[in-house]
């Protein structure tokens, strides 16, 4: 509707309509086919000749729809306008569509669309079709804002992650578990498991403010956080790697000593702030227990 010299190309993906989620109308074509055709029917309202294309990439999406040309004159642009206004407003307020063609509509065609649906358009509309498309549509910001914790500063993070593992270390006495290094038995402090709830009602309320303005909130972060933390069930835990098991790749020795070695670019949480250290041994943990084996 920018002009009538535009033309467009698409890659339908997701199944959206003008107003929401598209809703399925046929059961005996796939939803993927049933969307194609519907994204092709409103090229043809708006007055495109449509083709049909298959990409060469690696997707199961891979089906695209081109317009070049249209199938009116341009001194009818003014009347299609009207009619792609009408048909918006029909697709937001009738569940059902008639029509599925997967050949190019005619004027009549089109018009046949419009008479079906069986609403005139509003005056306010037909005096400004051709300034507001779509009254109340507000498109996405052109940059779109990360809201999955990763963005949140690293201090602000250190300080949650500390506090919720001291809140689960202090909520139980401390237990006494087996290390596996040498069949040795120490005592090493897994905490208590706590209900996503019960830890958030423990933090403070600008934490929780900030938390809640990210998609996930306090979950995503915890689970961002994997070193240290188990989500299970609405359930947070302190992860006791060695439970982990370990991977069912085999790989020659060489390579593992490798791959191991390579893998340590992070601190271990904790042999920094754990009050017991470790669980594991230093030549068993993935992650450094000190500077030195940093790689």
């Amino acid at each position: 509707r920018s002009s009538y010299s535009c033309c467009y190309f698409v890659l339908p993906c997701c199944y959206f309509d003008f107003h929401g989620k598209y809703s399925r109308r046929q059961s005996k074509k796939t939803q993927y086919r049933e969307y194609l055709d519907f994204v092709a029917q409103v090229g043809f309202v708006c007055g495109f000749r449509v083709e049909e294309d298959c990409l060469r990439i690696p997707s199961t999406k891979r089906v695209c729809l081109i317009g070049k040309n249209r199938t009116y004159p341009r001194t009818e642009r003014a009347l299609i306008d009207k009619q792609i206004t009408e048909y918006i407003n029909n697709r937001q307020t009738c569940p059902v569509v008639t029509h599925d063609r997967r050949v190019g509509f005619n004027h009549k065609d089109q018009s046949d669309i419009f008479k079906e649906a069986g609403s005139e358009l509003p005056e306010n509309e037909t005096e400004t079709a051709g300034t507001i498309w779509m009254p109340g549509f507000q498109p996405r910001e052109k940059v779109e804002q990360i809201r999955n914790c990763a963005s949140l500063p690293r201090d602000f993070v250190d300080d949650v992650v500390l506090s919720v593992a001291n809140l689960l270390l202090s909520a139980a006495p401390q237990k006494s578990c087996s290390n596996m290094n040498g069949g040795n038995t120490n005592t090493w402090n897994q905490g208590e498991s706590l209900s996503l709830k019960e830890v958030a009602e423990h933090l403070n309320k600008e934490t929780l403010k900030r938390l809640k303005s990210e998609y996930g909130g306090l979950q995503t972060l915890l689970k961002n956080n994997h070193q240290v933390f188990e989500v299970l069930n609405g359930r947070v835990h302190i992860r006791d790697w060695r439970k982990e098991k370990p991977s069912r790749k085999t790989k020659p020795e060489v390579k593992r000593r490798l791959s191991a070695e390579a893998f340590k670019t992070r601190l271990c949480w904790f042999f920094l702030h754990h009050p017991d250290g470790c669980s594991l041994p230093s030549e068993s943990c993935p992650y450094a227990h000190g500077t030195e084996e940093l790689r």
